[in-house]
């Protein structure tokens, strides 16, 4: 990986991250107003621009583009044009601008669209390996993805198509690393997740930073840093401009907000989702199987076991709308309640299920997850989760 980041260009705390321009001048041409500037293909307008965010005067950007005071005056009053291609080429190069903005196509910017195009689908389609039960071939879809997008981040090129592309690999990477890692490693994923978040926050796109916000939350949570999950999604929720993205926040919330032991905010959220699943179009984590497992989970945490014991009775099933994944999570989920209620053998029944599901999809996290609901009362079962755990350690280490 490109060892620069933002987290080493002095970006600000989370919750109120640091924007001036010229702090960032790497990343000038991110921003929405750089957007618009850029959109106009206005010569004039560009270069105005460019000094205001660097702190240049003509004379400054003059020297940089070797033309003298004058001539940068008049370019940015209309009053000279450069049509000569060599000339907006070297602007081009001398500003880190795709030559595009200029009318200019080489055969570097057709790679760098191309390369925007093949990312923006390398994301979706390990997305969609992701959500079959294939994390670690969407893991090795974005390692190399996310690696060219910081070289061409660490060469000064900060376009915000490339920033918005890489904000969303670093996600989606860090979500995939959280469905293959082991507990103990689940921070990795987390930090991957912060580091797309930082992106999104940058870029000052709201809907974005909502989707960031869900996906590094979650993460944190897996990652047992209970109060900053709940602190990520709540804005998540705050943020979210329509009833679907609220979909997509609530039911993570309600997770934190169940493995920290608020019962307040677990059943606002838990609400607040149920009101949303006759108007919202079905996802993998926002449905009624997903929905039943969150409920059965945070009431457990929060201290109402029989309320979770009677509510087992009744789940519903497994539609297409549900990861792969979720199964073994709602099995785990189950058999916590059935040990609750004394039912060592239908425990151990639903248990030898989950150890075989996490094995074929490679979830050691769902394994280890195993290993604490067995305990002692259960030790086959244990075991068997410990040593499927064990093997898959030693394939990942390989």
């Amino acid at each position: 990986m490109a060892g620069r980041d933002l987290a080493r260009r002095g970006h600000g705390p989370l919750s109120t991250p640091a924007r001036p321009l010229a702090r960032h001048a790497e990343w000038h041409w991110a921003t929405q107003q750089a957007q618009l500037v850029l959109n106009s293909q206005d010569l004039g307008l560009i270069l105005r621009f460019y000094r205001g965010v660097h702190g240049l005067n003509q004379t400054d950007l003059g020297a940089l583009l070797g033309y003298d005071k004058t001539y940068i005056s008049a370019l940015e009053l209309g009053k000279r044009r450069i049509d000569d291609v060599g000339s907006l080429r070297h602007i081009c190069a001398q500003l880190q601008l795709p030559p595009h903005v200029l009318g200019v196509t080489d055969a570097a910017d057709v790679d760098h669209r191309a390369m925007i195009q093949f990312g923006a689908s390398t994301v979706r389609l390990a997305e969609i390996a992701r959500q079959s039960g294939h994390a670690s071939e969407a893991v090795s879809e974005l390692w190399p993805l996310v690696a060219r997008l910081e070289a061409r981040l660490d060469d000064g090129h900060g376009e915000r198509d490339v920033l918005h592309l890489l904000g969303r690999a670093r996600i989606g990477l860090g979500v995939a690393l959280g469905n293959v890692l082991p507990e103990e490693r689940l921070g990795t994923a987390a930090t991957w997740t912060l580091k797309g978040l930082m992106l999104a926050e940058y870029a000052d796109d709201t809907e974005f930073t909502g989707y960031a916000l869900r996906m590094h939350g979650n993460e944190l949570r897996k990652a047992g840093i209970g109060g900053a999950a709940v602190d990520r999604l709540s804005r998540a929720v705050a943020l979210a401009p329509h009833d679907t993205a609220r979909a997509a926040a609530l039911p993570l919330l309600a997770r934190a907000a169940g493995a920290l032991g608020n019962a307040p905010l677990f059943d606002q959220a838990i609400r607040q989702a149920d009101a949303l699943l006759s108007t919202v179009e079905h996802t993998s984590l926002f449905n009624p199987f997903a929905l039943h497992e969150i409920r059965l989970r945070g009431l457990a945490d929060t201290g109402r076991v029989a309320d979770a014991i009677a509510l087992a009775k009744d789940g519903p099933a497994p539609t297409t709308a549900v990861a792969p994944q979720w199964r073994v999570i709602e099995l785990v989920t189950v058999a916590r309640i059935m040990l609750a209620a004394a039912d060592l053998r239908g425990a151990t029944t639903t248990l030898e299920s989950a150890v075989s599901e996490a094995t074929v999809q490679r979830l050691p996290h769902q394994l280890q997850r195993i290993m604490r609901t067995a305990g002692v009362r259960l030790p086959d079962v244990q075991g068997a989760a410990a040593q499927a755990l064990e093997q898959l350690r030693a394939e990942m280490a390989a």
